[in-house]
């Protein structure tokens, strides 16, 4: 069994101002977040994303604008030597009730049917209350992204992370036990 490290995409990984991110030309890797990534794959861990895209079911976009959208990210993570393992999403709306939004635990499940998870080595890493909750429900310890500029003005989390931090790279450190710059 493998230590996994889930990733929210929007906010975690991508810049992510005015929500709905989904436009090549709107790309934007937060900062040490290939660095960031790198530390934790030397160190053993393993990647998923796992991401609520409800501008499908708003039909903000289409599915394959987020396929372009993710391959683009991918792409561009392999710069720094980060492999993905797997992206899973929820394409519905927040009134749907499906299994699969998170905080739920749908995608989480989707990836312990297909990828070989010990959940209880493994961490997730988010930006909003969704994704804090997704790991306390699952057993996995947490750490909670600050948001992204322009979106600041998201509810502080009623669910209490294991570690916050103010990027990738700060978590990626905290998740390996090394001091902060």
């Amino acid at each position: 069994m493998t230590a996994y490290v889930f990733l929210d995409r929007d906010g975690t990984l991508v810049e992510d101002p005015a929500g709905y991110v989904h436009r090549i030309d709107d790309y934007a890797l937060r900062p040490h977040t290939g660095e960031g990534l790198a530390e934790l794959r030397h160190a053993g861990f393993r990647f998923a994303i796992l991401t609520n895209q409800s501008g499908i079911g708003r039909g903000y976009y289409t599915q394959t604008d987020f396929e372009r959208f993710q391959a683009h990210l991918l792409r561009d993570l392999r710069r720094f030597g980060v492999e993905i393992d797997a992206t899973f999403f929820c394409p519905h709306l927040p009134t749907a009730g499906c299994e699969c939004r998170k905080p739920r635990t749908g995608l989480l499940d989707q990836a312990r049917a297909v990828l070989d998870v010990d959940l209880a080595h493994s961490w997730v890493i988010g930006d909003s209350e969704a994704d804090i909750a997704l790991a306390e429900s699952a057993g996995c310890r947490s750490v909670q992204i600050r948001a992204s500029p322009g979106n600041e003005s998201e509810a502080p989390c009623a669910v209490r992370a294991t570690y916050r931090a103010a990027h990738l790279g700060e978590a990626a450190r905290l998740i390996l036990g090394r001091p902060r710059d």
